[in-house]
């Protein structure tokens, strides 16, 4: 075989992808083994019917070839006015591109940012994605970290220093937070966006979660002074809409860069199917009502995930005021995330993702998606904390 690029050979940095105990669940479950999966963001509730009506209406009436690669006129009309109504930010039409899924927009905004060789900083928890996206784009990825005790809230004076150190060209926030929960007050995305200005820095903010808001309020940092013209946000249909598998998100940012992304995505992903595009655009004039149906399970699984801990002290939460997914930190037990999560699975047949599968800062925690029946949830969370004890006693009696 000819030689491979160091680009593409390079984009798990040459270690973990961390999705070892999601992929060895998967492998139990092929063999015919019950796991319950608490690993993926993936909604337990399906697609709604209406959207998949409307989907299968427009691929029937023809809207199977090739779609304008920005995106259909209505959809990106759409998207604007969502954005500008949600941010009173003035937003348009120019300042979309339809993109197939978040992951896409978070990769085209790295390619619009950096160079190749720049640096890319991100805050550490974070998506296991981001470092790998990082290094396709040529850029290279250098994590900010983040402590539990301060809920994971990114630290300005360290993103100043890693700016400076680095000459950074963008950083990657994401809020509410993908594996933590946390939703950035606003002090934060103020200091966040000082930081940017300061360093003459892109600001790329994911905010795929800002329809599942449990405390605070979101703010999206392109509201800030001075920021529309250096930030790019990522959007999605994948949490809001429950259409992971439809791959239809947005990215928003000035038209010159938009305009810069079109070219990439003709090289690319030449758009999105129009069929995928009309359903979005059917989902979106649904209005607040149906996201708030999709968002209601989550709400209500956060709430009895914290009245379950309640029962115990082995066991604590990072508060999750958004996003489907709770925090636990089990540094109690003396084990990394990844060990307890591989024995959970071992021993009790329940899949979670490690805490070091975000990151360095997560170590001694495992993220817990809200993602199965209620029931079935507390249930499993019971078993985590007994589980978690009996290892605590066990630490306590060797010693």
């Amino acid at each position: 075989m000819a030689k491979l690029s160091t680009r593409i050979t390079s984009i798990t940095g040459g270690g973990s992808d961390g999705w070892e105990v999601f992929n060895r669940a998967r492998q139990m479950i092929a063999a015919g083994e019950t796991v319950t999966e608490l690993t993926q963001g993936e909604h337990d509730i399906l697609t709604d019917d209406s959207i998949l009506d409307a989907m299968h209406r427009s691929a029937r009436s023809g809207q199977t070839g090739y779609a304008l690669v920005p995106g259909v006129p209505a959809l990106r009309d759409a998207v604007a006015a969502r954005v500008q109504a949600r941010t009173g930010v003035p937003t348009s039409a120019d300042n979309v591109l339809i993109t197939p899924g978040g992951q896409s927009a978070l990769f085209a905004a790295h390619m619009a940012a950096c160079s190749p060789g720049d640096t890319a900083l991100y805050i550490d928890p974070y998506y296991a994605t981001y470092p790998g996206t990082i290094r396709a784009a040529s850029a290279k990825p250098v994590a900010i970290q983040t402590r539990a005790r301060d809920a994971f809230l990114p630290d300005p004076e360290a993103i100043n220093a890693a700016a400076q150190t680095h000459a950074a060209r963008s950083l990657l926030v994401n809020s509410p937070n993908n594996p933590t929960g946390s939703v950035y007050p606003r002090e934060s995305i103020e200091q966040i966006a000082k930081s940017c200005v300061d360093n003459d820095m892109w600001l790329i903010s994911d905010e795929v979660y800002d329809t599942q808001i449990w405390k605070g309020a979101h703010l999206s940092p392109r509201a800030l002074p001075e920021m529309a013209d250096r930030t790019f946000v990522v959007g999605s249909l994948s949490k809001s809409h429950a259409m992971t598998g439809s791959r239809i998100g947005w990215i928003i940012g000035p038209k010159p860069a938009i305009d810069c992304m079109i070219d990439l995505a003709t090289s690319t992903t030449y758009g999105v199917p129009g069929y995928i595009q009309d359903a979005a655009l059917f989902a979106l004039a649904q209005g607040d009502a149906l996201e708030e149906q999709i968002a209601t399970p989550f709400r209500r699984r956060r709430t009895l995930v914290l009245d379950v801990l309640s029962e115990q002290n082995t066991v604590t939460a990072i508060p999750s005021n958004g996003a489907m997914y709770t925090m636990l930190d089990i540094r109690a037990t003396g084990l990394s995330g990844f060990d307890f999560a591989q024995a959970l699975l071992t021993e009790h047949k329940i899949a979670v993702m490690p805490g070091e599968s975000f990151g360095t800062s997560a170590a001694g925690h495992i993220r817990v998606a809200l993602t199965v029946a209620d029931d079935k949830l507390a249930a499993s969370v019971r078993t985590i904390c007994q589980f978690a004890e009996q290892l605590t006693q066990g630490r306590s009696n060797a010693t």
